[in-house]
């Protein structure tokens, strides 16, 4: 059995919830600070998570148009790179993570299930169904939280 629509979104709001309150309280300093040589910042990851939103948000809604949806890959080290998220305030990043998330979960609640079946190709990857980019879209979001010790 897969997990309903209203109930992905309910897990999503629950997760940025408590999350945002666990980034808040991250110093400045240390959320520009790199995890590791070669490593993102914690600004750097939250930036992946706003480009994962802003991909993601493309395609839950454009797979709700048609009966497939075929999509470019995503490069993210150039998006974070071009982006520049590092010279952001820490704040500003994590509000725009917490809103931006708050809105996909929006959109989430309301995609008919009717639609979980759609066919959705990305880049090179094998299709998957866009029940599926919902659900590994919250699995995505907790692997990166946990990096910056951000899970709930």
């Amino acid at each position: 059995m897969t997990t309903p629509f209203p109930l992905l979104a309910k897990e999503l709001r629950r997760n940025v919830d408590a999350a945002l309150l666990l980034l808040r309280a991250i110093p400045e300093q240390q959320a520009a600070q790199a995890r590791a040589p070669g490593k993102w910042s914690p600004k750097q990851v939250i930036g992946h998570l706003i480009d994962s939103a802003a991909n993601n948000h493309q395609r839950f809604v454009r797979a709700q148009q048609g009966p497939t949806l075929v999509f470019p890959a995503y490069a993210q080290d150039h998006w974070v790179m071009s982006q520049h998220y590092e010279a952001r305030p820490w704040d500003e990043l994590t509000g725009f993570w917490h809103g931006y998330n708050l809105h996909l979960a929006h959109v989430i609640e309301h995609i008919p299930e009717a639609l979980r079946i759609v066919p959705c190709s990305i880049g090179a990857d094998a299709p998957v169904t866009l029940g599926y980019l919902v659900e590994d879209y919250i699995v995505h979001l907790r692997h990166h939280l946990g990096q910056v010790r951000a899970l709930p």
